[in-house]
């Protein structure tokens, strides 16, 4: 299958990636040539190398472009680019630096799109890991306690959502709705999603491929980035009066178990809550270990544990912020 040469904008968002983005290139740049397409890396302010790299492979592929993203954010450089270089486009395919994929996946994301007619198609993200914590938070993250069975978060046989990981779009939907709202450092793609759907807009999961995410690697840059998480859905929340999901309404308790576990002095059953969230989460990580018979990933409990507390903390310290002081989320 071609396209038409410009039909398709390859948009990668990235911030000192050294360490993939040279080899994410090489595995795109074939899937560029034959759709048709040009790639732009919007660099956010490299300073490891990675613009050195990227500068290289623009000397020698006229395909590829660098372009500079002083916001630094994803919704940011999506916008960006978009703008530039979306005119003589069909379809923009967002492509994270920090993530695994297929040779093929840009030819199978353009034909279901085809195939389907939808406006978006998005794709499950499962999550894999090298080191010790790494391996234990894909464990959390590839679970229904990590997650609260987000259908993205598992494989799919093709299905219409309401919201996946974001991978491909139709320019003119995505200009229609305005593009990604950029006060969103996080879950500006559920809040684009909404605004997709709202407008009459489908999107649709794939079914023949899928993206492989690497999830960090210490639990407090897991904690800050979930504490991200969190506040992004309450943002979201807040501009749309969304009533949250019951998966997501559950992990907003454990801020205040917590909370209320620091009481534990005045009365031992203040601790009781809490007790019984670490058990379920630590038996998890026990249990998980010993069916897959590999201690190292015993820690997925206290993973999980970190994530539901850091979504937590994030959307009630979100959702109490007074309006004057709000940010980006």
């Amino acid at each position: 299958m071609t396209q038409a040469v410009g039909s398709i904008l390859i948009v990668i968002p990235c911030l000192d990636e050294v360490a993939h983005i040279g080899g994410l290139l090489d595995q795109l740049r074939p899937a560029a040539a034959r759709l048709g397409g040009r790639i732009i890396v919007a660099d956010g302010g490299s300073t490891d190398g990675t613009q050195a790299i990227v500068e290289e492979v623009v000397a020698r592929d006229p395909r590829v472009t660098l372009l500079a993203n002083p916001k630094r954010l994803q919704s940011a450089a999506i916008n960006l680019a978009v703008g530039i270089f979306g005119a003589g486009a069909d379809y923009v395919i967002r492509i994270d630096a920090h993530g695994g994929y297929p040779d093929d996946y840009c030819d199978r994301l353009v034909e279901e799109a085809l195939a389907t007619s939808a406006d978006s198609v998005v794709v499950s993200m499962l999550t894999a890991g090298t080191g010790a914590v790494q391996k234990a938070v894909a464990a959390a993250q590839n679970s229904k306690l990590g997650t609260g069975g987000s259908k993205h978060r598992h494989m799919s046989e093709g299905e219409w959502v309401d919201h996946g990981h974001h991978a491909l779009m139709r320019i003119a939907a995505f200009n229609d709705v305005g593009g990604y709202d950029e006060s969103f450092s996080h879950n500006e793609d559920a809040e684009l999603d909404y605004r997709l759907r709202r407008a009459g807009y489908g999107i649709w999961m794939s079914g023949r491929t899928q993206m492989v995410y690497y999830p960090r690697s210490t639990l407090k840059s897991l904690y800050f980035q979930y504490l991200g998480y969190g506040r992004g859905r309450a943002k979201n929340v807040l501009k749309h009066r969304m009533v949250p999901k019951v998966r997501q309404m559950i992990p907003l308790l454990v801020a205040p178990v917590v909370l209320l576990a620091l009481f534990s002095f005045v009365h031992w059953l203040a601790a009781v809550p809490f007790l019984l969230w670490a058990a379920v989460c630590l038996g998890y990580g026990l249990v998980t270990a010993i069916r897959q018979r590999n201690a190292g990933i015993a820690l997925a409990g206290v993973s999980a544990m970190v994530m539901h507390f850091g979504w937590s903390v994030g959307f009630w310290q979100q959702l109490l912020t007074p309006r004057s002081l709000r940010r980006v989320a």
